[in-house]
């Protein structure tokens, strides 16, 4: 019984048969987010945003390098501060509408059940569509940036590298925030059409309503100092706009009362919170939409 085991091995070898086997979860992982990629790059929503962001930055950043003597993105100057407030406006929109429609249009196109029939896990597949998406976020914002750059620097202006890396590296933390935050959507709803949508009500809220709510609620339940600060860090892009102006050397009075209130009061402690509040939008609404994806019919 056991010359047969070994003959049939023996056979089995000699015609070069050898035993498949599957792939493993980083493979699957690196297949599916190259593919995400891929069709991402070719898409018409990263042309178009890529040429939106690129174009605009670079607006902002001629006219400030044109009309400002020497400070181009040392410091808080106005092309900092144009930039920020570009990001503030486009990233967000990109990353909420590109993760919103990942899952949803698999989903009503019938392509997530021919995925999921593949020897891939749930977990897999949103991983894999999240890195994706976030390679194709990464190359659109260091083009739109790097291209401001070499503006700047072609009209002669003193820049200081390290402040457009770390204008960067917080841009790119605030659209994988708000990629989570699509993905979430994404695995919630069963249609592309009403995930965008959702998403856009979102971008809203968060550019727009969030002032306004606040504000409004300062001046009808006199919330103090510190609960007005407390409530700017619920909201991603607040934290972003403090955080770069923290970075930039720039005093927080511009935020008002509540960003004097954290320079004062927390110091060099800021960086660690505004870091916990970004990672954390990254990270929750992440595994929501894990948990939510794994329970989902496919179709």
């Amino acid at each position: 019984m056991s010359s047969f085991t070994i003959g049939s091995g023996s056979v089995m070898a000699a015609c070069g048969v050898d035993r498949v086997r599957p792939p493993s979860a980083a493979a699957n992982i690196f297949t599916i987010g190259r593919r995400e990629l891929r069709d991402a790059v070719r898409s018409r929503w990263f042309i178009l945003y890529t040429l939106a962001f690129t174009g605009l930055g670079l607006s902002v950043s001629y006219i400030s390098a044109a009309s400002t003597g020497g400070s181009g993105l040392s410091g808080f100057g106005r092309t900092t501060a144009g930039l920020i407030n570009l990001v503030l406006l486009v990233v967000p929109l990109m990353a909420l509408t590109a993760g919103a429609g990942s899952i949803a249009s698999d989903r009503e196109r019938g392509m997530l059940s021919y995925l999921l029939a593949q020897p891939v896990t749930r977990v897999e597949v949103l991983i894999g569509k999240y890195l994706g998406l976030a390679g194709s976020l990464f190359a659109c914002i260091t083009l739109g940036l790097g291209l401001c750059a070499l503006i700047v620097a072609w009209k002669g202006e003193a820049t200081r590298p390290q402040s457009l890396l770390w204008l960067t590296g917080l841009t790119f933390v605030l659209a994988l925030g708000m990629l989570s935050v699509g993905m979430l959507l994404s695995s919630v709803a069963r249609r592309a059409s009403g995930a965008i949508g959702t998403a856009i009500f979102l971008w809203l809220v968060f550019v727009f309503a969030t002032d306004l709510v606040l504000m409004a609620g300062t001046l009808a339940f006199k919330l103090r100092i510190q609960e007005l600060f407390a409530l700017s860090l619920v909201n991603p892009l607040q934290v972003f706009k403090m955080w770069s102006l923290h970075s930039a050397e720039a005093s927080l009075d511009v935020l008002g009362p509540a960003g004097l209130y954290a320079s004062e009061e927390y110091g060099p402690m800021l960086h660690v919170i505004f870091a916990g509040c970004l990672l954390a939008w990254v990270v929750l609404p992440l595994v929501v939409a894990g948990a939510v994806f794994s329970r989902r019919s496919p179709v």
